[in-house]
């Protein structure tokens, strides 16, 4: 299926490993042109003429703007797929997220994609047709003490990806967001992930944690990075033509209310 993105000219954050990593090679099959913005460039796309990778730290006020500065010095932009974020388990608790804490969340997972997208409007209007996709998470609706900063940073990617959606469509800018569930990425599955942080916690085994967790979806496992590229990919050619200001879940029947 031809999804109207040869040639096109891609800006993805956080690309260096996980989603974006796996967003940034579905469009490099789709012919698309890439720049990449994250902390360290990976060896894998290094020597890929088709990517362009920009070292830089999106939580700072200036990184994103950097970000697109770097991307436009010889071309345009048409498509934006914000995706940068982290997550942080509080096994502590609310009260001991300190402002500090929330204010790193805020930065990565919610404002980097706000400013990135402002440093981006002039070339996505240029454009003529652009698409923005933004990778929320299924715990902007489903909210969870345990990673409370990150549940309410996700929330408002949502909320700002469908009032986006409302001022934009007229101008030719099509914004939509995707959900993810558990992911098989270093976030949920590494030294550091979201299953040894719990398992740690809670005096059991990260394998333990995946199970339990794989259990409480419909179809019993995680969700692939490239399946979740796919669908990123998909909301940004031009088959989805008409999609914008929805989120589409891609949580193996994790949330089950309407």
């Amino acid at each position: 299926m031809d999804l109207g993105l040869a040639g096109k000219r891609a800006v993805v954050t956080g690309a260096s490993r996980g989603i974006g990593l796996a967003v940034t090679r579905a469009l490099l099959e789709e012919g698309a042109h890439v720049v990449t913005g994250a902390r360290h460039e990976i060896d894998e796309l290094r020597e890929l003429a088709a990517v362009r990778q920009v070292t830089v730290d999106l939580s700072t006020p200036g990184g994103p703007a950097e970000l697109i500065r770097t991307a436009t010095a010889d071309g345009g932009i048409d498509v934006l797929v914000n995706n940068v974020g982290a997550v942080a388990v509080r096994s502590d608790g609310f009260a001991a997220i300190d402002d500090e804490e929330w204010l790193a969340t805020w930065n990565l997972t919610f404002m980097s994609a706000v400013r990135t997208t402002r440093a981006a409007l002039p070339a996505l209007l240029a454009s003529g047709r652009a698409t923005i996709v933004n990778v929320a998470s299924v715990n902007s609706s489903l909210p969870d003490p345990a990673v409370l900063d990150y549940s309410a940073a996700k929330a408002a990617l949502a909320n700002f990806s469908k009032a986006l959606s409302k001022e934009l469509g007229p101008r030719g800018i099509r914004v939509n967001s995707v959900s993810p569930g558990p992911v098989e990425t270093g976030m949920w599955l590494g030294d550091s992930g979201v299953a040894h942080s719990v398992a740690t916690a809670n005096g059991i085994s990260a394998q333990d944690v995946i199970a339990q967790q794989s259990g409480e979806a419909a179809t019993g496992r995680f969700t692939t990075a490239d399946e979740v590229a796919d669908l990123v990919v998909l909301l940004a050619g031009d088959r989805a033509g008409n999609v914008t200001g929805a989120d589409f879940l891609i949580d193996g029947g994790l949330i089950q209310t309407l």
